[in-house]
């Protein structure tokens, strides 16, 4: 069966995480995805260490590479050409980077009207719009870091969920005007945001908020919905999260573990019942699992069929038993050669392959390739390349031998 999105042609000028990773996603949906770098270096997380040396090598497969100068006014040219073919433009470069580029949305439509232009910004539209933020940033102004650290310590959650889900935000938008445009319509640009995203993460808690006379504490601090949600110290020094979050859970638990006093106890028939039990019954189930090793525990949980999930550090996925079996990480080269298997699209369209196509591209992999399909000539690709209006990764390296 078809990739979804075969045939869309999507001109991917983001950076970084939030506009890379919508990128992604119509990549792996089988959007030809034309990353825009900028010549002669790339995109600068190419080149970034610590942390942020995994962003470029996961968030661009699938996609090809064109490098151009866009700071000048032959490279801006080259772009407009690519523009008059292409389905979907995305970017997310700070305010009036793409109006000095010569890419603003005025101009872009004038070339191409029925083009899906794409921004993802700090904020949308209002007082905040002209401010720079990054996914951190936003943790801290929405609430969402005051959520996650214990009280008086704000802490920012342990990926980028803001730029991600931000990315998957710019992705239904896009689908959305996509279908608009292709049933007759117009077609409509879309904005999305890091700091609206984030308050939409927050949603629950506002929710939670306006019912209620009290602060709202840290998630930390929190009063649990539930009498057991909690980590528990196993016998051989590990630890173990068990959620036990509704009656059905409570019995089987009960039964798995041979405790027929605790399911009888009429003080703990209901959820909200041990909840008011709390003080003494987290102690026993604390109890239970400190006799256990990981693998009597899980085991445990699972005759129970209960929530629960030991604690794992990245690198014990790539040794997970389950995402063995599926398929979940899939075999990437990353740019510096590095062979590493990273995770595929959490979806599955039943008769489609969401598999890798192509790594992670080198630096201008498919300059020529686009430029000539977009109506210029070799020797034309040739010329700009020779003044550095574009980079030609693959005659580069043929030259190297």
């Amino acid at each position: 069966m078809a990739l979804p999105l075969e045939g869309v042609r999507v001109l991917d000028f983001g950076h970084t995480v939030m506009g890379p990773s919508a990128g992604l996603i119509l990549a792996d949906l089988g959007a030809d995805v034309v990353k825009i770098e900028p010549a002669p270096d790339g995109e600068p997380t190419r080149r970034l260490t610590g942390f942020g040396s995994g962003y470029f090598g996961f968030l661009n497969r699938n996609k090809r590479s064109v490098a151009i100068d866009l700071k000048s006014a032959e490279g801006q040219a080259v772009a407009h050409r690519l523009v008059a073919g292409a389905d979907v433009l995305l970017e997310n470069f700070a305010p009036g980077t793409m109006d000095r580029l010569g890419l603003s949305r005025m101009r872009v439509a004038e070339l191409n009207p029925r083009l899906v232009y794409t921004s993802l910004k700090g904020f949308l539209p209002g007082p905040y719009e002209r401010r720079l933020a990054l996914d951190e940033v936003v943790q801290m102004m929405a609430g969402l870091a005051y959520m996650t650290g214990p009280p008086g310590r704000p802490l920012r959650a342990g990926a980028s969920v803001v730029d991600i889900t931000g990315g998957m935000f710019a992705v239904i938008g896009i689908l959305c005007a996509l279908r608009t445009r292709d049933a007759g319509g117009q077609a409509a640009s879309v904005d999305t945001a890091l700091f609206e995203t984030c308050v939409f993460l927050m949603g629950q808690h506002l929710a939670y908020a306006s019912q209620t006379d009290e602060k709202v504490p840290p998630m930390p601090a929190r009063r649990s919905a539930w009498a057991i949600y909690e980590l528990f110290a196993l016998a051989d020094g590990g630890q173990l999260f068990v959620g036990i979050t509704t009656d059905a859970h409570w019995r089987r638990f009960c039964a798995a573990l041979g405790r027929d006093d605790l399911a009888a106890d009429p003080s703990l028939a209901t959820n909200n019942q041990r909840v008011e039990a709390r003080a003494r019954l987290v102690p026993i189930v604390a109890d239970v699992f400190g006799a256990l090793c990981a693998a009597e525990a899980i085991a445990l949980c699972e005759a129970a069929r209960i929530p629960f999930a030991p604690i794992a550090t990245p690198e014990d996925l790539f040794e997970d038993a389950h995402l063995a079996a599926t398929g979940g990480l899939m075999l990437t080269v990353m740019p510096d050669g590095t062979r590493t298997r990273l995770p595929r699209l959490p979806l599955a369209i039943a008769g489609v392959d969401l598999t890798l196509r192509s790594d992670p591209p080198a630096l201008g992999a498919d300059t020529a390739a686009v430029l000539v399909d977009a109506g210029l000539s070799a020797d034309e690709v040739a010329d700009l390349a020779a003044r550095r209006v574009v980079v030609d990764g693959r005659a580069d390296q043929a030259a190297r031998g």
